[in-house]
């Protein structure tokens, strides 16, 4: 029986990846004051980055209830297919908690695996694709598994952000607290590699956070994959200029940073996903 994937809408996975890979997607919601909003069923990228642009109020993130987690389930595993679930990082989220709940409610009926990405954005959607496409060639759920932990271990996210702000209100800040007396001109890198967020440096403009990002993936022995990911931001194009003399069109990808990682990042948003090779 062939394993179907599912995860949640902060894998931000490219638009019709999901569905050419039979993956379904479990979505977050995005509260403004107190509208409240689906992520990727009422509300897109661009239209969030809008209303973060035009309202007072910073957004906030809920995680999906177990029952939403339990439907995704049983639809994925309505032919008795075992199911893995594969979650934005359980130590900024309460999402794979809901999975979690709801694989544990539903124990007896299906067999759901719930795995901890320990990433975000296109950390969590490149696991998230591997898998899918393991699935598609036969892989067990051990296999998958193993694929995940693999990837796990070799995942490096870092981004550049244009405030604190957003991951401040936001309770995410971590080990980033530090940077919170800091100037206001000064532009936080920070490093969400373990799942957690870490402090990873501090430049004066945003080309010396670009440049710090070209540098940080050059450091590394060796690149599988490469993802430049954006809050739709603008300027994304300076990003992927700086790669070009070192990966080619075909080593990079771009990735857009949804809402949920949007409403923590804060807007323009730019960052760094890459995969160690082994």
């Amino acid at each position: 029986m062939p394993v179907k994937i599912v995860t949640d809408s902060a894998a931000d996975l490219p638009e019709g990846a999901a569905e050419a890979h039979d993956v379904r997607v479990v979505p977050l919601t995005i509260r403004f004051g107190d509208d409240e909003y689906t992520d990727g069923v009422d509300l897109t990228p661009q239209a969030f980055y809008d209303k973060m642009a035009e309202l007072d109020v910073l957004p906030a993130t809920a995680a999906p209830s177990p029952g939403a987690f339990e439907a995704a389930f049983r639809e994925a595993g309505a032919n008795g297919d075992p199911v893995v679930c594969i979650n934005l990082s359980s130590e900024l989220s309460a999402t794979m908690q809901s999975a979690q709940t709801a694989a544990k409610a539903i124990g007896d009926e299906l067999d759901v695996t719930v795995l901890d990405s320990k990433s975000i954005t296109a950390g969590l959607g490149m696991q998230v694709l591997a898998a899918a496409k393991l699935a598609e060639q036969g892989g067990s759920v051990a296999d998958i598994v193993a694929l995940v932990e693999d990837h796990r271990s070799r995942t490096r996210v870092f981004g550049a952000l244009d405030t604190l702000d957003n991951l401040k209100k936001g309770g995410r800040i971590g080990g980033a607290q530090a940077m919170l007396g800091s100037i206001l001109s000064i532009k936080p890198i920070i490093d969400i590699s373990t799942g957690s967020v870490t402090e990873a440096a501090k430049q004066r403009t945003r080309k010396k956070s670009m440049i710090w990002l070209r540098d940080r993936i050059l450091e590394a022995p060796g690149v599988d994959q490469v993802a430049v990911c954006h809050g739709c931001s603008e300027d994304v194009a300076e990003l992927r200029e700086l790669l070009l003399p070192h990966f080619t069109e075909e080593q990079m990808s771009t990735w857009i940073i949804g809402p949920v990682i949007g409403a923590h990042g804060g807007p323009r948003v730019v960052g760094l996903v890459w995969l160690d090779q082994k």
